[in-house]
């Protein structure tokens, strides 16, 4: 399934197509990327295992948290597990890149990932930042929602590996992605 462009107004439909696939597949874990909530909010009493992750604290400036505590907290009571830590494919290599210049292996890979949109780069870095924090099961099938900025328009089911084992990670379909991004 493939949107014409990219963007918010995916939303909805990815959310509808990443549940009904899951309900094909009997797949109990859903691992969401979501800024500010928002999108997390959207699968609250879906029946599975939700973990959110967010922006890490300090991605808009020193010290600040782009998801406000009320939003945090109302997932949390919600049964949404959130997680907020260093981007898979950022973290160190980007404060030497910010630092010094030039391009580094996690950069290369996560630009290599956006060949095929940068929802899809979303869902294979926040499935990996899921099961290195162990908020979803080893070896398991999941589906992973992710988009181009605000809201979701990709949606794969995938079974990621923890971060020190990447390549063994295995997208097994893309669900839904925008056509144009």
């Amino acid at each position: 399934m493939h949107w014409d462009k990219k963007g918010p107004e995916n939303t909805d439909r990815t959310i509808e197509a990443a549940l009904a696939r899951a309900a094909e597949l009997d797949i109990q874990n859903i691992v969401v990327a979501s800024s500010s909530g928002a999108t997390a909010q959207k699968l609250v009493n879906c029946g599975r295992n939700v973990v959110c992750v967010s922006y890490h604290a300090g991605f808009d400036g020193p010290g600040i948290r782009r998801m406000s505590d009320d939003v945090m907290k109302k997932l949390s009571e919600s049964g949404v597990k959130v997680l907020i830590t260093t981007h898979l494919l950022a973290g160190v290599d980007r404060a030497i890149r910010n630092k010094f210049g030039g391009v580094y292996p996690s950069e290369i890979m996560a630009q290599t990932l956006r060949m095929l949109g940068q929802g899809t780069k979303v869902c294979v870095e926040i499935s990996g930042m899921a099961l290195d924090a162990g908020l979803i099961p080893y070896g398991k099938e999941i589906i992973a929602i992710g988009g181009s900025g605000k809201g979701a328009d990709t949606a794969v089911v995938i079974t990621p590996a923890h971060s020190n084992q990447f390549f063994d990670t295995k997208i097994k379909e893309i669900i839904c992605k925008p056509r144009e991004f």
